[in-house]
């Protein structure tokens, strides 16, 4: 005995002195029971951001293309966080691509075109598409700071800034949204946003998601730039307008906002966050997923077919990452999670387990995909539109099973 803990002890001092003065290590991920296959999810969304990247209907000028809400946004959100379980030490090429279109487009806002405009896509289109790339300029761009910053403590390269501050292209991207943001009106504190009546990223209640997504941007921003004081008073009206339009939002929109309230603290009340958890947690299936046609209110199919009412990856990845990141954890650094508290609730955990466990047994194991289901339409699976919820629902499923290492 006396030997063996000899050597134990010898061995610790050796650790102790190889890893003086570094961070301390991120706690393991918890075991969700389930297997997913992380390099197979990688992938999927380089194949479909290549798609994206280089098909006509998305292209823009300057040799840009559109920032998709079901394709490339969560894409660049999602992408990272794979990067240390594939032991990779720089951004894929898919995503290098998608930050230098999305920097390009932020250094010359002025010159580029929005997405759409008034006269080939109908009225108020012009000021839509702006606020709409605005946001998503700032969130992605945040985000790959916020990688960089995490990656750069543990010795990779991961694109974005190295500082620990915004970059440049950040603090721009972020002007530009500022600028936007409106200042009069019900609206007053969100931004104008795209609407073609799809839910759930173009839709009457998508107004709100794009505002929560601001939220999340400025929350994901590393160098504690919510606390900056030139951003104070657009800030306040944005965390005003989210909690004054609350209660009459739908339940995945309240997962959005209640993901982005643990980056801003100050976005909710608790008593808020209580009540969306709570109700989602009531959402939730047997199985132990969501379905999103039962989160977004009384909407119906254009083609009047009847919504998809099982489980799917979209409305069960948010929602759980939603739930795992709100409730028993501080809020960490650069987007990444944070240290556990100690009013986690067993139902609200159980909740989380299970969603856990539904994504990590419903992976598609001959594509890597997640499968969701169109809000709008009967997809049929030719149509080049189908993949697009599978898009989405697979970028949240990852987040959901890699942010998993907090619990």
């Amino acid at each position: 005995m006396a030997l063996a803990t000899l050597a134990l002890l010898l061995a610790l001092a050796n650790v102790l002195a190889t890893h003086a003065g570094s961070p301390p290590a991120r706690p393991a991920p918890k075991a969700v029971s389930g297997s997913w296959n992380s390099k197979a999810a990688a992938a999927y969304l380089d194949q479909r951001a290549a798609y994206w990247q280089t098909w006509p209907l998305a292209a823009r000028d300057h040799g840009t293309f559109c920032i998709s809400c079901h394709t490339a946004a969560p894409y660049a959100l999602a992408r990272p966080a794979l990067r240390s379980m594939l032991h990779e030490t720089a951004p894929s090429e898919d995503e290098r691509k998608l930050l230098e279109n999305v920097t390009e487009r932020v250094r010359f806002w002025d010159e580029v075109k929005p997405f759409y405009n008034d006269e080939k896509s109908g009225p108020h289109k012009t000021p839509e598409a702006r606020g709409t790339e605005a946001i998503l300029n700032a969130l992605i761009l945040a985000r790959y700071d916020a990688a960089s910053q995490s990656a750069a403590s543990h010795g990779v390269a991961s694109g974005g800034a190295p500082s620990g501050q915004p970059s440049s292209d950040t603090r721009l991207a972020f002007a530009n949204m500022w600028a936007l943001q409106l200042t009069s009106g019900d609206d007053a504190g969100s931004w104008d946003w795209l609407d073609f009546k799809n839910e759930p990223w173009e839709g009457p209640s998508s107004h709100y998601y794009g505002a929560a997504l601001a939220a999340l941007a400025v929350g994901t921003a590393p160098g504690n730039y919510h606390s900056s004081p030139e951003i104070q008073p657009g800030l306040k009206s944005l965390c005003a307008y989210l909690q004054r339009d609350l209660d009459t939002q739908t339940p995945i929109n309240q997962a959005m906002v209640l993901w982005a309230s643990s980056r801003l603290p100050e976005l909710l009340t608790d008593s808020q966050k209580q009540s969306i958890a709570h109700e989602l947690i009531a959402q939730q299936h047997e199985d132990g997923g969501w379905a999103l046609a039962t989160l977004v209110g009384g909407w119906k199919r254009k083609d009047s077919t009847p919504l998809e009412v099982r489980s799917d990856g979209y409305a069960t990845g948010l929602v759980t990452l939603a739930l795992e990141q709100s409730d028993g954890h501080e809020p960490g650094a650069n987007g990444e999670p944070g240290a556990t508290k100690n009013d986690s609730t067993p139902n609200h955990d159980a909740s989380v387990k299970h969603g856990l466990q539904w994504l990590a047994h419903n992976q598609d194991p001959a594509t890597g995909y997640w499968r969701s289901y169109s809000l709008n339409k009967e997809r049929d699976p030719s149509n080049q539109a189908w993949p697009f919820m599978n898009d989405a629902a697979t970028a949240y499923a990852v987040l959901a099973l890699t942010q998993n290492n907090s619990r």
